[in-house]
This record gives structure tokens, C-alpha cells and sequence, in this order.
């Protein structure tokens, strides 16, 4: 372990963050923490062709939201770009690099030749010589070319048949033959260098001691170590950590915007309107889910802490997080557990809270009610519910009189006897006092076992009465939270509505 732990998270303002990315973003955080580290956010916005207005702003309020605060940043590359010019040059003159002028439509050209060939085109070796570079043509041509604003790229340069050996803290050692790369492209003529010298050059400058990011930046990884080892910074390099990628509910294939869109759940972190086609994609803010029960969701993608605990405070997990125990394989995302954890969450909050968090629902309902009664009712109602916005649902009685009757409920509750026993109970009840839970539960019991009542018909036909269906919390609990003269009222009205049925 390096003595002073410095992490970044680096995505790209590309479109909204993936919650993938917000994982990443977790993991380098949790292992700053844990190792009294720095956390770093770097934008790596050096491909500007690609850039969304508004994604940046928008990767910094998932952040936010998600309660990761970064020590230092954001930083920014196209803000940086000067620097990146001077490292690119530098490594031309050692020879690690050279000058390509190469056209879109020549590449092409030779790439469909060897496509008819059936053969695999790579940028390497075999083919400098036969394409427009520093190196298959003299000094003088090169300079002129740059002297007349001819466009140019300059490309990394893989020594031929060289073993580029890497060591990963999660997937062990892996070696890759050079033979098998690309010369990638590390800076354009427009000024703008790309994501890999950028990353490189940044992360040697902000001093980075590991960098903790998704498989499916493994296959950069020859090309970083083989820049670390041209810049004779090998000594100072960060130890890599690769993290599963995050699989579809199946367990086949990369969870992805169209997975969620076909499931019904949110893949990214907060609402994300898309600036060219207006399409509006569901975040996981606004689907009601906490911050908190996200964290833990992400958490254990990938992550496992060794025991029985699967509900983890920030605070908690910052402790016990460690990259050793991060698997290889994929992480199957699971929308019924991420709703588990969700509603765990809301069990943890208190009444209160969750009155507050509720009250625009009812406002748009046309309700209004009073802060200590709406705690009520949320106290007897939330243990059927995953997020605040259900509520409504389970507790609409508690503010609306029934105007309707379940057909089904009817017809199997309401016969017989019933509505004659239903008139005595409203007799009994409207002589209760106190109107409590336990006086009414007393009441009533007396009044069915005076009369030899079966328990069941009885209470079931007064839950018709006063909820309209077959759901709901305790009756007694019911009858005392809406009072006695609204329990009165709805078992009169109900009475008189079901006449004949």
C-alpha cells in the first residue's frame, strides 16, 4: 500500500452518468476514506465531438445527492490541454511516438483491403511503413506538413513482439504481447489529446496512487503501462484495480439504459432529459428511492464483506471496504432487491419524516391534513410499502371516505344477518368512550361474544364499511386514527348504500 492514498473519479461528460460509473465513483471513494485518502473528481472531457451540455453539471449533482463530496476538483482536461501538447512531443522525440498524417479515407481504404482479405487491421508494425508518418517519411517532409496546418495525429509506438505485464490488486497478473495492439492515437492537431495521455499525464501529475475504475477500461491497460513505462514514471505508477462489470438482471450481458427501459427500473442516478430528442429517462432520485438504500444497492455489486450484514451505513462500509474482497465475475443488478433495500430504508426513517416526504402527495390529491395526523397514519401503513410515493395507495382511506364498495367483498361479506349486526355495532360504538384502540377492541369482542357472532363475518363486514375493500392496518387501529365520528359516519352511510345488495 502507498504511503499517501490519492483516487479520482474521472467520467466523461458524455451523457447522464450510468449507475455503473456511480458505483466506480463509490468504490474510489470508499477506499479513500478507509485509507485516510484524498478523493479527486476529474471531468475528462477531452473528446469534445461527444460532448452534452449539461451532462457535467449533472454527474457533479448525482454526486452530491449520492453524499460523495470530492476533497479536491473537478478538475478539467480541456482546461488543462496545454500540458498534454508538451508530454506528447516529448515522447516523439524519444521515440515512443511519431507524427501520422494519415486521412479517414486513406485508413479506410486499407482497412476494407484487408477486411476483403479477411484479415484483422491494426495500426502497428506491419503497416507504418506503408502509411503517412514520422517514420516512413524524411524530417523535412514531416516539418513542412506540420508547417502548412496539414492535420495530424501523433500515435504511441509499440515496440514490436514486447510482453507488456500487468498486475491488477483484483484480477492478479495479466499479460498482453504488443503484437496484438493498436499504435493509438495520443494527441490531435485541434490541441485536444485523448482520453488515454490525458489520463496518464493527469494521474502521474495529481500524484495518483491507484486507480480504481470499470473492466471495460482493461483493455487500455497495455497502453497505460507501456506510457508509464516511455515517461520513466514505473516507479511512481498507481496499482490498477479493475472492477466486474455490473450485468443484466439475467446475468447476460452489460445492464444497459434499454434493460431498464424494458424492466421498468432507473439505470442512472437522477432524471435525465436528453437535450437533442427531449426523451426523458427515469432516475432513481425521483423513483423514490433514498440515497442511502442506493449506496447500498451499488455497494454490493461486485463487493462482498464477508458476513451475514447487508444493510451498511456510509460510515460503516468507508470501515469495512476493502478492494480484496471486489470478485472478478460480473454483478447481476436485481430491481426486486434494489426495492428491498429501498424499503428497509424507509423503515429506518422515522414517522415524521416520512409525513413530511408525503405530504406533496396528498397535496396533489387535494388533501390537507395535519402533520401529527398524516405521522399516523404513515406509522400504521408504511410497513406495506417500498417507497414514500405508495403511500397514497395504502392510506387513502385515512383521508377520503369510501366511495365505492369492492363488488367481490360485497358480495361475500355483505348477507345474511350482516347489516342488522352492523346497525348494533354502530350502537355499540357510538356509546365508546374513550374512542381508543383497546376500548373499541373491548366493545366489540363483548358485543360479538353476547351474541354469538362469528368474529370473522363481523369484522370483515365493518372493514367493507370503513375502507371499502379488503386491505389496510388493524380495524381498531383504523377506527381510532379516523375518530369516532367519522367511524360512526361511514358505517351509517355504508349501511344505507348497500341496502338490497
Amino acid at each position: 500500500m502507498k504511503d499517501k492514498i490519492r483516487v479520482r473519479f474521472a467520467p466523461s461528460p458524455t451523457g447522464p452518468l450510468h449507475i455503473g460509473g456511480l458505483r466506480t465513483a463509490l468504490f474510489n471513494y470508499l477506499f479513500a476514506r478507509k485509507h485516510k485518502g484524498t478523493f479527486i473528481l476529474r471531468i475528462e472531457d477531452t473528446d469534445q465531438a461527444r460532448y452534452v451540455p449539461g451532462a457535467e453539471a449533472y454527474i457533479i449533482e448525482s454526486l452530491e445527492w449520492f453524499g460523495i463530496r470530492p476533497d479536491e476538483g473537478p478538475y478539467r482536461q480541456s482546461e488543462r490541454k496545454e500540458i498534454y501538447q508538451r508530454f506528447a512531443e516529448q515522447l516523439v522525440r524519444k521515440g515512443f511516438a511519431y507524427y501520422a498524417f494519415d486521412t479517414p479515407e486513406e485508413l479506410d481504404a486499407i482497412r476494407k483491403e484487408y477486411e476483403q482479405k479477411e484479415n484483422a487491421f491494426n495500426y502497428d508494425a506491419s503497416i507504418r511503413g506503408r502509411l503517412r508518418n514520422s517514420l516512413s517519411m524524411k524530417p523535412e517532409e514531416v516539418d513542412q506538413l506540420i508547417r502548412s496546418g496539414q492535420p495530424y495525429v501523433i500515435r504511441f509506438r509499440f515496440d514490436e513482439d514486447d510482453e507488456i505485464r500487468m498486475e491488477d490488486i483484483i484480477r492478479g497478473t495479466v499479460t498482453v504481447n504488443s503484437s496484438t495492439l493498436d499504435d493509438k492515437v495520443l494527441f490531435k492537431s485541434d490541441g485536444m489529446p485523448t482520453y488515454h495521455l490525458a489520463n496518464v499525464v493527469d494521474d502521474h501529475l495529481m500524484h495518483i496512487s491507484h486507480v480504481i475504475r470499470g473492466e471495460e477500461w482493461l483493455p487500455s491497460l497495455p497502453l497505460h503501462v507501456a506510457l508509464y513505462r516511455a515517461f520513466g514514471w514505473t516507479e511512481t505508477m498507481p496499482q490498477f484495480a479493475h472492477l466486474p462489470l455490473i450485468l443484466k438482471p439475467s446475468g447476460k450481458g452489460k445492464l444497459s439504459k434499454r434493460d431498464g427501459e424494458q424492466g421498468g427500473f432507473p439505470v442512472f442516478p437522477l432524471e435525465w432529459k436528453d437535450p437533442e430528442t427531449g426523451a426523458v429517462s427515469k432516475g432513481y432520485r425521483e423513483e423514490g428511492y433514498f440515497p442511502e438504500a442506493c449506496i447500498n444497492i451499488l455497494a454490493f455489486l461486485g463487493w462482498n464483506p464477508g458476513t451475514e450484514q447487508e444493510i451498511f451505513t456510509l460510515e460503516e462500509l468507508e470501515e469495512s471496504f476493502s478492494l480484496e474482497k471486489v470478485g472478478k465475475s460480473g454483478a447481476r443488478f436485481d430491481p426486486d432487491k434494489a426495492r428491498w433495500y429501498n424499503h428497509q430504508y424507509l423503515q429506518l426513517r422515522d414517522h415524521q419524516d416520512l409525513a413530511e416526504r408525503f405530504m406533496p402527495f396528498l397535496n396533489k390529491q387535494g388533501i390537507e391534513a395535519g402533520k401529527s395526523y398524516v405521522a399516523r397514519v404513515v406509522g400504521l401503513v408504511r410497513e406495506r410499502v417500498d417507497f414514500v410515493s405508495q403511500l397514497w395507495e395504502q392510506a387513502e382511506f385515512f383521508f377520503r371516505r369510501p366511495d365505492s364498495y369492492d363488488p367481490q367483498m360485497v358480495q361475500k361479506r355483505w348477507k345474511g344477518d350482516v347489516p342488522e349486526q352492523m346497525k348494533q355495532l354502530t350502537t355499540v360504538l357510538e356509546q365508546c368512550e374513550p374512542f381508543g384502540a383497546g376500548e373499541i377492541e373491548a366493545r366489540i369482542k363483548k358485543v360479538i361474544e353476547d351474541n354469538g357472532w362469528g368474529t370473522g363475518a363481523v369484522m370483515n363486514a365493518w372493514r367493507l364499511l370503513l375502507v371499502g375493500k379488503a386491505m389496510g392496518p388493524g380495524l381498531f387501529d383504523i377506527a381510532e386514527t379516523i375518530g369516532k365520528e367519522e367511524v360512526i359516519a361511514r358505517m351509517k352511510s355504508g349501511i344505507e348504500r348497500l341496502k338490497g345488495q
